[in-house]
């Protein structure tokens, strides 16, 4: 009985108080700058393959990595015209780094009639914390993503992060 209470304890994942709080922060971080204007997804809830992902960075964060199968559509000059063709009731996340650019984005298309829009909680950071995959721009899995910034960065995990 007492092996059986070990190999079960031992199978339990190792909790990291200091990760948690470094989490903790994060979202607490991400909650003062944006404003929840639009529907959110957080990466640990997408198990569906089936939508369009739109990238809001600026094009050098997209060159360094992204979320497989993105669009680039950007941030600073965002157009309507550049995602014309997708579908007005297709599943959209939009994402950034952490979550503010893709908000704008996102609620300028909920204002141009789509309809099924969600900002991507916690961007590409919470993304690849979250265990989740990205790629570099000839579509292979890589461990380099954009900080934005060096204040930005520390909120990556286990990355390689590029400036």
């Amino acid at each position: 009985m007492k092996a059986l209470a070990f190999v079960l304890l031992c199978s339990l994942p190792i909790q990291n108080p200091q990760e948690d709080m470094k989490k903790k922060a994060f979202y607490t971080m991400i909650n003062a700058l944006i404003s929840h204007s639009v529907d959110e997804v957080k990466a640990d809830q997408i198990t569906q393959e089936n939508r369009v992902w739109l990238d809001a960075r600026a094009k050098a964060e997209f060159d360094v990595s992204r979320i497989e199968n993105a669009q680039f559509v950007g941030y600073d000059n965002f157009d309507i015209e550049s995602v014309s063709e997708i579908d007005k009731n297709a599943e959209i996340i939009v994402y950034c780094s952490i979550g503010y650019r893709s908000e704008k984005v996102a609620e300028k298309l909920v204002q141009a009639g789509f309809t099924n829009v969600k900002n991507l909680y916690g961007g590409i950071f919470d993304w690849h914390n979250s265990g989740k995959h990205v790629v570099d721009s000839l579509g292979n899995q890589t461990n380099k993503v954009h900080g934005f910034g060096r204040t930005w960065g520390v909120w990556l995990n286990d990355a390689e992060t590029v400036y």
